[in-house]
């Protein structure tokens, strides 16, 4: 019973600090102006030769975003564009000064 219990510990741990490495590793990106946020409500790429890890995680983002947009559009009853648009809203408010933002389609700007 003492393994498990300790075991469980570890796996909640090792939870926690897989979604620590990810948020990190898309505020990294984000940081060393690989990535930005997109008019669109997405992450897009900064630069085309971006390592594989790194479009890896756009796509994952992405993804995920898409989602949660369907769900929030479903439940408002509203377009799942109109959720993305005002997602760029708010990630653009939350991006740090230096980071990339689209500020118009394909054109990227640091957010001052």
């Amino acid at each position: 019973m003492r393994f498990v219990k300790g075991f469980t510990q570890v796996l909640v741990v090792f939870a926690l600090m897989i979604n620590f490495a990810f948020a990190a590793t898309l505020e990294e990106a984000k940081a060393s102006g690989v990535i930005g946020e997109k008019q669109n409500g997405y992450i897009g790429l900064v630069q085309a030769n971006a390592p594989a890890d790194v479009v890896a995680l756009v796509a994952d983002v992405n993804a995920q975003r898409r989602q949660r947009y369907e769900q929030i559009a479903r439940e408002n009853g509203i377009d799942v564009g109109q959720v993305a648009k005002l997602a760029f809203t708010k990630a653009f408010e939350n991006t740090l000064s230096g980071n990339y933002v689209e500020s118009a389609p394909g054109q990227w700007t640091r957010k001052q």
